[in-house]
This record gives C-alpha cells, structure tokens and sequence, in this order.
C-alpha cells in the first residue's frame, strides 16, 4: 500500500473506531471549547520527535490471545474484531498468530478430541473459523497455536505436550486448513534455558506439523532468563541471578542444533532483559540462527514488566529502543505481543490508542 493510500484508510479506519467507541457523543462543553480554541486546530496539534523516525524494525505481526490467563478477555464479538484486523493492517501488519488454541480446560474452537479426552469446556463462539475468515479477508497469514495442557508448567517437562498436539494437528488441519490464510505454525510451549523434553518436543511437533500441511512454517518463541524473568505474579520486578550472554548462547546453540530442519524461525521474546543489554543478546541470537538456518524474528512485547502492575502498555521510548536494537541487528521479522490489548485504539485500555498513534508517527513515519 502506498503511503498516501495507507494514510487515507488509516484516517478512515480511526475515524470510524472513534465514532463507534465512543457512540459519536460530544459534549456541549467539549464543543464550546473547540470553538474558542478554532475549530479543527487539534488535528494540527503534533508532538515533536527530537529523535530520527523510521529506525526500528517495523511490527509485521501479531499474536492472537484471547485464551490468557494474566490478561483481561476483553470478549470482542467479530464486529470488534474485523474493525481490529483494519486497524493492524493499516500499520502493516501482516501476520496473525494465535498465541495457543487452549489453556488447560478452556479451547478456541470446538475440539472434539480435547472436549473428549481433556474434558475441555465447549467455548461459545469459533474463534479460529473467525480468525480464519478475517485473516483471508485482510490478506492476512495466519499461524495456528498449539494447545497447552498445562502439564508442562506443572512438571517442567515439555514432552508431555507431544501427544496431546498429535491430535489436534491432525484435527485442524482437516477442518481448517482449506483457509488460504492458514500459512504456518506456533509451536506454543514456551522455555527460556534447556528444558527437559525441549528438543524432542519442538522436533516431534515442528516436524508433524510440516508434514501434514506440505511443509507449512513453524514458529517457536521462547523467553531470555535475564533480569526480568520473574513470576508475573509476584511482586518484584527483577531477580539478581540472571543468564549471561555466553551461556544463553552455549544453551540455545544446543537446541537450535536438536531443532534445526523442523523448526523454520525464532521469535525471542524481548521484555526480559534491560535496555542497555539488547544488542550484545540480541546479535548472538541473530548469529545463532543464521548458523543454523532458522529465521531470526523479535517479539517485541508491547507491554511494560517495568512496572509493578501486570501489564500495562509500554512506555513508546521502551518499545522504540527494542525495535531499533531488532533493526540494528538484521532481524528477520518484527512481531508483537500484542496488539489488540497493548497496541489497538480499541483495547480496553486507552493507553494503548496512544501507542499506535505514536507507532504510526515515529516507526512507519505515517504523518496523520
């Protein structure tokens, strides 16, 4: 899309998700005071960057959660939806990642086999039929999820997740995969050192996913054991025994080695290490993969593990700091966790909007 055209639709796009959020009331007092100030002059009204735009690597993709269990369900209906899958890709994404198909009992779609044998709940609307058609409405690529059992975080080993996705790869692709959109995989067991089970399981899976769909991408995203990789849950922000760059890279060569061939890009998450630590982790990260012939993507969460709240937007400067780390470093492909909470001008929180006005200004360097 080109700029002038991709402007426009942003405008549209904001324009009817202003009207439609906020049921296009405007108070008397609001109106008064826009015509004293001159009518019109707060879409002239522009902040001023003092740093150079379009630095970072620019978000490409994102992933899909509404199965979380530490973020708010903002329980969106499709018409929610569509008008969020316009606004990602008015900013270029182009990539949709459902982060898993199931959490332990509650599931995306209605899996026979996982209602059946896991005793999952019977969820009251398709959620990936509706991603599915979105995604080949918007031209989308559409990563499936795998499902997670909960086993692994329970007893540390991953290969507990291996039987259980047999099924379900198998069940999807013979109900979904006739969608153009369905374009790749998310291996969606998440680790950060080597794990029990960890190679075996990426292999097993990233390999029957391959050959089910004709070789199909694969997609894992796993965690750096810095600083911040604490428990959401608790109440610091830090911990003082964190992984060095040189044993990150001695463990991660390791499992890259067990995975190459089955596994086709890697997305770490960025959130956990400190600002000043990005470049050192992330350029052995990108030589990793170039070594072992997988794609280096970033995920660069948009929320903020600063803070003592769990979670929050970020703050633009954090955001902007990891892409241009990303960009330094030839990543492959920016994506983000994730737009609709942190990101959306819809999400239930407003700072998110904010963020994405400012994206659009500083990384797309998109004048409004």
């Amino acid at each position: 899309m080109k700029n002038h055209n991709r402007r426009d639709f942003i405008k549209q796009v904001s324009a009817t998700g202003a009207v439609l959020a906020t049921g296009a009331f405007v108070s008397c007092a609001e109106k008064a005071s826009a015509s004293c100030s001159g009518a019109g002059t707060e879409e002239n009204i522009q902040s001023k960057l003092i740093i150079p735009k379009a630095q970072g690597l620019k978000i490409s993709g994102t992933f899909l959660d509404e199965i979380s269990h530490d973020i708010p369900h903002q329980n969106w209906g499709e018409k929610e939806w569509d008008r969020d899958f316009a606004y990602m890709k008015a900013i270029g994404i182009d990539t949709v990642i459902v982060i898993r198909s199931g959490y332990r009992k509650f599931i995306t779609y209605p899996s026979e086999y996982l209602m059946k044998t896991f005793g999952c709940y019977m969820p009251s609307v398709d959620l990936i039929d509706m991603y599915l058609r979105l995604s080949d409405k918007y031209g989308m690529k559409f990563f499936f999820g795998l499902y997670d059992s909960g086993k692994y975080w329970d007893t540390g080993d991953l290969t507990w997740e291996i039987e259980s996705n047999k099924y379900v790869i198998e069940e999807v692709w013979k109900k979904y995969g006739h969608h153009k959109s369905f374009q790749g995989w998310y291996l969606c067991q998440e680790i950060s050192r080597a794990t029990k089970g960890a190679i075996a399981a990426f292999s097993s899976l990233g390999k029957q996913c391959k050959e089910v769909s004709g070789g199909l991408p694969t997609l894992i995203s796993p965690w750096i054991d810095g600083k911040k990789a604490v428990a959401p849950a608790g109440g610091d922000l830090t911990k003082a025994e964190a992984v060095s760059v040189e044993q990150h890279e001695k463990e991660w060569s390791e499992i890259f080695d067990g995975i190459k061939g089955n596994v086709d890009a890697c997305a770490f998450q960025d959130g956990h290490i400190d600002y000043d630590e990005l470049d050192a982790f992330f350029s052995v990260n990108k030589k990793m993969a170039d070594k072992y012939g997988i794609e280096c993507w970033t995920n660069a969460e948009s929320f903020d593990r600063d803070m003592p709240i769990k979670f929050l937007p970020i703050k633009f400067d954090k955001l902007r700091m990891k892409l241009e780390a990303a960009a330094r470093q030839k990543y492959d492909k920016a994506i983000t966790f994730e737009f609709s909470h942190f990101m959306s001008p819809q999400s239930a929180y407003l700072q998110a909007g904010h963020l994405y006005e400012t994206v659009i200004r500083s990384i797309l360097k998109l004048d409004k």
